[in-house]
């Protein structure tokens, strides 16, 4: 390509990202946790919110978006001059994918890095989005060739959400992801641990069936922020083989509820993002229920509350609080008025977890049973150890 060529691309992608707000890549360093059903629901609810929203499918070789919206056997259209039109799913959703493209739906796909680099380049330079207010990027698994592309073809103003499960086996992969994003100077708006807990078909409680918490702890661990837990549910895969994005079917569970609880922290002003614990700097209030002056196995039975302000790792202030009479809903509520944005507890279950993340308080459980400020200056130093969740129904 000479240098005529180049300019003139880079020219016209700059033009058409220019007329984009924000833009959205949603990565997972490990494939089947769920990435692309987050993807297509993170976009379809943020144009029931009423913004202009661009889905841009780039798992060049498994493309799945074509199927969970219900578009098998659509094909974008070509411009005379070149250009991709969208399809227009809603009047505030547009979407581009390569299996929109395919002749067939069981076509493969089976380039090498710079075809695909090229095609992405395509995508980004040539589809005729319009003004956004948001493009959402669903990336393939892993830190290859497809979302580094996408972070470098974008640059500035790219931001990473990040999805995993709960379990060891994937989280560490995201850990890698979280590495890849620090590389690239790409900002993380936040980690979702998905599959997190099931929804029982009959009440609507969740369970914990699996190990939950991982995505969590990664946050934590990685100074990210935690954007939420969505459980496992029946209704979500039932939507995706349907081509039906879940959050239009309801909005009335804990699945949807999650969902939405995800979408308001991702649309708050990028200089007001969402809220991530930093133990070198922030201001921070630290709540520990206590019982007998120590660390309480279960946030629900305790006597008092250790409420503990903390200044970048420096310990300022301890209160100790009583709580209101526990009834469910009531301490998060309680405790977020007090200005708490972290509770470390011994046990802790995932409804209450679910509550305390709706009102912005991170938890940490399987804490040991010390004196609050013992706990406190482990978590700060980085040296605390938590064992099992104490209370995990």
């Amino acid at each position: 390509m000479n240098q005529d060529k180049k300019q003139d691309d880079q020219q016209a992608l700059t033009a058409r990202l220019s007329r984009i707000g924000h833009k959205l890549l949603v990565l997972s360093g490990k494939g089947g946790v769920g990435k692309s059903t987050v993807a297509v629901n993170l976009a379809t609810q943020l144009a029931e919110a009423g913004y202009r929203v661009g889905l841009l499918d780039v798992d060049l070789h498994g493309p799945s978006v074509p199927t969970l919206l219900g578009l098998q056997g659509q094909r974008l259209a070509m411009e005379v001059d070149g250009m991709i039109a969208p399809i227009r799913l809603t009047e505030r959703l547009s979407v581009v994918s390569i299996g929109l493209l395919l002749e067939r739906d069981t076509d493969a796909v089976i380039w090498r890095g710079p075809r695909k680099y090229g095609v992405i380049q395509q995508f980004l330079k040539d589809v005729l989005w319009g003004d956004l207010d948001y493009l959402v990027v669903d990336c393939p698994p892993g830190t290859g060739d497809e979302p580094l592309a996408v972070a470098q073809l974008i640059g500035h103003g790219a931001r990473a959400v990040l999805v995993t499960t709960p379990q060891a086996v994937a989280v560490n992969d995201v850990r890698r992801s979280v590495s890849f994003c620090h590389t690239l100077n790409l900002p993380i708006v936040g980690i979702i641990e998905n599959m997190s807990g099931l929804v029982c078909p009959h009440c609507g409680d969740i369970v914990e069936v699996f190990k939950t918490g991982g995505g969590e702890q990664l946050a934590l661990d990685m100074a990210v922020a935690f954007l939420g837990r969505i459980p496992l549910d029946p209704g979500v895969t039932a939507s995706g083989d349907s081509g039906q994005p879940f959050t239009r079917e309801s909005m009335d569970n804990p699945t949807a509820r999650a969902l939405l609880h995800i979408v308001n922290q991702v649309t708050q002003p990028e200089s007001n993002p969402p809220k991530t614990i930093m133990k070198e700097t922030s201001t921070m209030k630290i709540a520990i229920p206590t019982a007998q002056g120590k660390l309480c196995m279960h946030f629900g039975h305790c006597e008092q509350f250790a409420l503990v302000s903390v200044q970048g790792q420096a310990i300022t202030k301890t209160e100790m609080l009583t709580p209101p009479p526990h009834e469910p809903g009531v301490l998060p509520v309680w405790l977020h008025e007090q200005g708490a944005n972290l509770i470390i507890s011994g046990g802790m279950g995932s409804r209450a977890k679910d509550l305390f993340a709706q009102n912005d308080i991170q938890v940490m459980v399987g804490a040991p049973a010390e004196a609050p400020e013992v706990v406190v200056k482990a978590y700060l130093a980085g040296t605390l150890k938590n064992g099992a969740n104490t209370c995990d129904h």
